[in-house]
């Protein structure tokens, strides 16, 4: 097999899941969550009144797209910091790929912990009086 085949293999997948994620975030970004009847209300919200640690991940997308950070932070927090992280470690994978390594991101049980953690203090502290200024 030439290299240069088996380096284009090796990007097949990170840029094939680039562009899944493109592709959901300009659907996001084209048709606002903003408004309703366009996508389903959060069953969580739904049924208890309480923000998920997803509620306005939606709201935060849509303003990430369009460039309005500040609102996309306010919508979710969590989910716009994602949205960097998610970047940074696809960068990583594609430089990885290209030099025809692994990508092995391997955390171990107290990050697993620590992460579920913070998702659920995110979700106790924005349904709280004061911790409105999480809520989406």
């Amino acid at each position: 097999m030439r290299p240069r085949a088996g380096r284009l293999r090796r990007l097949a997948t990170p840029f094939g899941i680039l562009a899944t994620v493109t592709a959901a975030f300009a659907y996001v970004g084209t048709v606002d969550p903003n408004e309703p009847g366009h996508y389903p209300v959060c069953p969580l919200l739904k049924i208890t009144g309480a923000f998920c640690p997803g509620c306005g991940g939606l709201r935060s997308a849509h303003a990430f797209i369009h460039g309005d950070l500040g609102t996309a932070f306010s919508a979710n927090a969590v989910a716009t910091t994602g949205y960097f992280l998610f970047a940074a470690v696809w960068v990583l994978w594609l430089v990885r790929a290209w030099r025809g390594q692994p990508l092995r991101i391997v955390l171990a049980p107290v990050w697993w912990w620590g992460i579920g953690a913070l998702l659920l203090v995110f979700t106790v502290v924005r349904n709280l009086p004061f911790g409105s200024a999480l809520a989406p």
